[in-house]
This record gives structure tokens, C-alpha cells and sequence, in this order.
């Protein structure tokens, strides 16, 4: 098979899909469409998959995907996407073996009628 064009060109389907990804990593849970949901559980099941690896080329090929974020934690103290990814988010899928995002519907969109999700970390 292949992936889903999204309606959009291969660099705008990209930078979506980056930015897509790179809140759920901040957010842990984020509501989109069911189609850009399963585009990218792809993405996100392989960046999980590269922290879990933790060396320095992994991280490399994380950092080109997720987008330069800053988060603030509750102590005040900031932190990337590519650290929470690797430092809080890895560790905690050591003893899976993948699977580490969940989908759930939630209903038609009232605009356009598109069937919304919620994607979030298991």
C-alpha cells in the first residue's frame, strides 16, 4: 500500500504531519481527524521507537522530524520535545513492543461532517 495524500502537497503533507507530531509528543493527547490520526500513528510509533534506542543517531533522526519546542515543566525549568521524547517518554514503553498510541472516535465534525479522533499516548 502507501500513505494518505491528505489533500496536500508532499511539503505542506510534511510540515503537517511534523507539527502534528510534535504536539502529540508535547501534549500526550491531541484531537484531529481519523485520517491524519492514522497517518500519523506511523510517525509517531517510529519516533518512540528511536528513543527507546537512545544513541546519538537516533536522536539526530528524531530532531529532524519534531520541531524545536520549548515546554515549560511545573518547576519552571524548560525543556525540548526531542528531551521529553527521549528523557520522559521512551523510557516509560521499555517493556513494549510498539503500540504506544491509542485512536479513539469521538464523532462527525460539525463543519464538514469528518469523522474526528482522539490520538493520544497509551
Amino acid at each position: 500500500m502507501g500513505y494518505r495524500k491528505l489533500g496536500r502537497t508532499s511539503d505542506q503533507r510534511k510540515a503537517m504531519l511534523r507539527d502534528l507530531a510534535t504536539s502529540l509528543i508535547v501534549n500526550e493527547r491531541i484531537e484531529t481527524t481519523e485520517a491524519r490520526a492514522k497517518e500519523l500513528r506511523k510517525i509517531v510509533e517510529k519516533l518512540i521507537t528511536l528513543g527507546k534506542r537512545g544513541d546519538l543517531h537516533a536522536r539526530r533522526q528524531a530532531a529532524e522530524v519534531l520541531r524545536r519546542v520549548e515546554i515549560l515543566n511545573e518547576d519552571e525549568t524548560t525543556q525540548f520535545a526531542i528531551q521529553k521524547l527521549f528523557s520522559d517518554i521512551a523510557p516509560r514503553y521499555t517493556e513494549r513492543q510498539g503500540g504506544y498510541t491509542r485512536i479513539m472516535k469521538v464523532g462527525p465534525r460539525r463543519g464538514d461532517g469528518s469523522e474526528m479522533v482522539i490520538i493520544e499516548l497509551v
